[in-house]
């Protein structure tokens, strides 16, 4: 039920979307249906002036509805996969500069949150922010001590200005998607729930700094980037205090080429920064647009990254990263069956999909790119192209490939900007080669062995009863009698050589957790292979041996 405050609201924001031509929204909806006619009847209908295109008038609508809705558009922007290209496009130019708040209620929001006087923790402290967007304002500022820093001040109020403004979006989208096929095809409840999501991250600015931190660390010493010092002791959930930095604009090619920056190698690092977020680190930066990439020009020769704004970020599971992998090195190589297999074996794509009809469609995409150079393809926009087709096969969008799609289409676009020859493949493939590497070799798992040998502890007690069921479950005659006796001798022959194999694979897992236990309780350095104990590689070798031995090849 709609409470008038709300009503009001929705009145309000359907007098927008009449303004910049989009009555066909309006009166789509259900509710509007029986008095559709007038829309025909409108005398100011009858001589519409060209208002721009679809996407421009969506954007322009948005923008005058206010900051929620702008960070709803730029959220939506990055569904390429849902959305029609030219809106997309349009919907990626909203710019997130907001009318600012006073700063006398900033001050106030800081005194109240950190419980002293301002001028007792700032030697200086701007009046006129630095940047205001639609969750938060940022200051420059001096602490006591001389350090430069930047305070980020979460809006006042703006809590309940959410909840209004996505309760009202909710209703729209439930409203869309029971009475518009196409709008169901778009996913709008689906999309209003990831927007929440992401925006109630964003008002927690002890997660904001807890990112910065952890790629502080992920970064410690790097030629690549830098990103900003945290000051902890003046951080709470509506007020994060951070190191100043200084830099050139990312989209500033002219200031950059007068500081003579080697553009071709800035653009490889940016490539080198995404690859080792996503396949090393396991955590990445999900908001590179250039507002929030600066350049350090110490050393032009040695540009440096700097980044700001870690309100998004995204992290990828083993699996995924494996299959990642797998489906760039694929791509690239133009297999496509590899590609279709891997989004099968992955549960993106329903097991009942037939391989074959969705290798055509990957295909089909993918092939008429490489009639160009590498460096003339933007595998961003392939990526995009090939999501929006696998739709027919009930593809499923994983959370955080959209995240991993949209900084891609990020780093690229930015890569291409400065340095327009880049070949995305040529400095992505070292990278791709080594994540497949560190997935099987043998020191990689190893290094693994220490965190999980506490769970094998635990389980190491059941595993001769869960042995022995095996082998009773297995060797009970429970099969049908009307099965041909042929039948009955291959599967009784399958039972036995199953039975074989979980033995060995048993025993052999048995040794090698024997072989984790010594090496995890000796507390050696295990990234060298000589300081692995000789008793674990007297029982890891043969647990390895017998595990192998006993796998299911495919015909199994």
């Amino acid at each position: 039920m709609i409470r008038p405050s709300e009503a009001l609201r929705l009145l309000y924001i359907n007098r927008i979307l009449v303004k910049h031509g989009l009555d066909e929204i309006v009166l789509a909806a259900h509710l509007f249906r029986p008095v559709r006619f007038i829309y025909f009847l409108a005398p100011w209908n009858w001589f519409k002036k060209p208002r721009g295109s679809h996407g421009e008038r969506i954007r322009l609508a948005l923008e005058e509805l206010g900051p929620i809705f702008v960070k709803l558009g730029q959220i939506i922007s990055t569904r390429r996969d849902l959305l029609p290209a030219e809106i997309a496009e349009e919907l990626s130019f909203l710019q997130d500069q907001v009318q600012p708040f006073p700063t006398t209620e900033a001050r106030d929001i800081i005194e109240k949150n950190l419980g002293q006087p301002i001028n007792t923790i700032f030697a200086h402290f701007d009046d006129k922010p630095l940047a205001s967007a639609s969750v938060a304002q940022v200051y420059g500022a001096e602490l006591m001590d001389g350090r430069r820093v930047v305070v980020k001040v979460i809006r006042p109020n703006i809590k309940k200005t959410i909840f209004r403004d996505i309760g009202l979006m909710r209703v729209i989208a439930e409203l869309a998607e029971r009475y518009s096929l196409e709008a169901r095809r778009l996913r709008p409840i689906e999309l209003i729930s990831d927007f929440e999501k992401t925006i109630f991250d964003e008002l927690d600015l002890v997660r904001e700094a807890a990112n910065a931190s952890q790629l502080r660390r992920n970064f410690k010493g790097s030629k690549l980037i830098y990103i900003p010092e945290v000051y902890w002791q003046w951080t709470t959930q509506n007020i994060m205090v951070m190191e100043r930095i200084s830099g050139i604009s990312i989209d500033d090619i002219a200031q950059l080429k007068a500081h003579n920056v080697n553009m071709k190698k800035l653009a490889e690092n940016g490539v080198e920064i995404f690859f080792k977020q996503v396949f090393v680190d396991n955590f990445f930066h999900a908001d590179m647009h250039p507002g929030n990439i600066f350049v350090s020009v110490e050393d032009p020769e040695n540009p440096k990254y700097i980044a700001v704004d870690f309100g998004i970020v995204g992290t990828l599971s083993d699996e995924d990263k494996r299959y990642l992998a797998e489906n760039f090195l694929a791509f690239f190589n133009r297999d496509y069956r590899r590609v279709a297999q891997l989004h099968l074996d992955s549960g993106w794509v329903p097991a009942s999909v037939r391989v074959g009809d969705f290798e055509m469609a990957i295909r089909t995409v993918c092939e008429p790119n490489f009639a160009r150079p590498l460096k003339e393809i933007s595998f961003g926009h392939v990526l995009v192209r090939l999501f929006q087709t696998v739709r027919r096969f009930d593809f499923v969008i994983q959370p955080q490939l959209i995240l991993l799609q949209k900084t891609l289409l990020n780093i690229e676009g930015i890569g291409r900007q400065l340095y327009p020859d880049l070949d995305l493949w040529q400095s992505a493939k070292p990278f791709l080669e080594k994540a497949m590497r560190e997935q099987v070799m043998f020191h990689a798992v190893l290094d693994r062995l220490p965190g999980q040998t506490p769970e094998w502890l635990r389980r190491l007690p059941d595993l001769p009863g869960r042995l022995d069921k095996i082998i009773r479950e297995s060797s009970q005659g429970k099969l049908k009698v009307q099965l041909q006796n042929s039948t009955l001798e291959r599967l009784e022959n399958r039972i036995k050589e199953g039975n074989r194999r979980r033995f060995y694979i048993t025993i052999g897992s048995a040794l090698l957790i024997s072989a984790a236990i010594i090496f995890g309780l000796n507390g050696r350095e295990p990234s060298l292979i000589w300081n692995i104990p000789l008793e674990s590689w007297l029982l890891g070798i043969p647990g390895l041996l017998l595990i192998f031995t006993a796998w299911p090849d495919e015909r199994d």
